[in-house]
């Protein structure tokens, strides 16, 4: 049974990103450890799950509980069914610490994303996390990142080399289309938080974009082409660029991802399901780890 880490961090992880990849990885037969800064359990971004919060009228006490526009930006039910079996199970109540992560008692590494600054910055910024992943490049570990998680990715410098692990890979993340999108949405239904769709926003002086998630790692690549999204002419572009359409075990559609070697990526929770059951089959793929030897019955005779 192979078993796989994810960390995340005290808060505001997104909900449908882990919970989804949880449900499948799980349910598909493998194990699942998370890893949280102080071995307590974490929480998700709540507004992601219930939405209260992202409507005009949310700070206008019980005005809050009338939730509309964030039905539609909240995750989706499978997101939230999901996320709520996610947090009840053993695994999810009894994480380890960051501290005590060894790579090598693990078969993979996946690596979940959120977008609010407040929780999601000690997870991108972690010098722990950054030494984890770069020991699972290092062994050619299948490791996975969606959204956010491939920016902690794109930051895990290998002291060998002072390039990011992933330089002279391919990969895609929270596309800087999708992340405008949301940035946009999110100045008018939060106009008193005109940033909560940012994780960092952009200096004085600094071009539009260039503290996306996309920006941000495609300057860690070796070749800015290295960095791919879906193209206008690919199959079912309409349904994998818009940001509404979410894929799901039976219909993979909307979902896009980018697998180069042991290393996979997506771009958001529209992604998870696909994201997650390719994981799966990369990590069956991965050799078992040789069992006890046999007994040599020439001496024993």
């Amino acid at each position: 049974m192979p078993t796989v880490l994810i960390p995340v961090p005290s808060k505001d992880f997104d909900p449908t990103e882990a919970g989804v990849s949880w449900r499948v990885l799980t349910d598909l037969g493998h194990r699942v450890v998370f890893a949280t800064p102080d071995g307590h359990p974490a929480e998700g971004d709540q507004m992601m799950l219930t939405g209260q919060g992202l409507d005009p009228w949310a700070r206008l006490g019980a005005a809050r509980r009338v939730i509309v526009v964030g039905r539609a930006v909240r995750a989706d039910a499978r997101g939230r069914i999901a996320y709520s079996q996610m947090v009840r199970s053993p695994e999810f109540t009894h994480p380890i610490a960051w501290q005590a992560i060894s790579v090598a008692d693990y078969d993979g590494l996946l690596l979940p994303g959120g977008h609010r600054a407040r929780g999601m910055r000690e997870y991108l910024e972690s010098g722990w996390l950054h030494e984890v992943v770069v020991e699972a490049f290092r062994r050619d570990m299948p490791v996975a990142a969606i959204c956010h998680g491939v920016l902690l990715a794109a930051r895990s410098i290998d002291p060998a080399t002072g390039r990011s692990v992933l330089y002279g890979r391919r990969t895609t993340s929270l596309t800087w289309s999708l992340e405008r999108q949301a940035w946009r949405i999110g100045r008018v239904i939060r106009f008193w938080d005109l940033d909560y769709f940012r994780t960092y926003v952009e200096e004085p002086g600094q071009p539009a974009g260039y503290m996306s998630v996309q920006a941000e790692v495609t300057r860690a690549l070796a070749r800015p082409e290295d960095y791919e999204d879906v193209r206008a002419d690919a199959p079912d572009a309409r349904l994998k660029r818009t940001g509404i359409h979410r894929d799901s075990l039976e219909d993979a559609r909307p979902a896009f991802v980018v697998q180069d070697g042991n290393y996979l990526s997506a771009r958001w929770p529209g992604d998870a399901h696909t994201f997650a059951s390719q994981f799966s089959a990369m990590l069956e793929k991965v050799p078992a780890p040789p069992g006890p030897a046999a007994p040599d019955r020439r001496a024993a005779s």
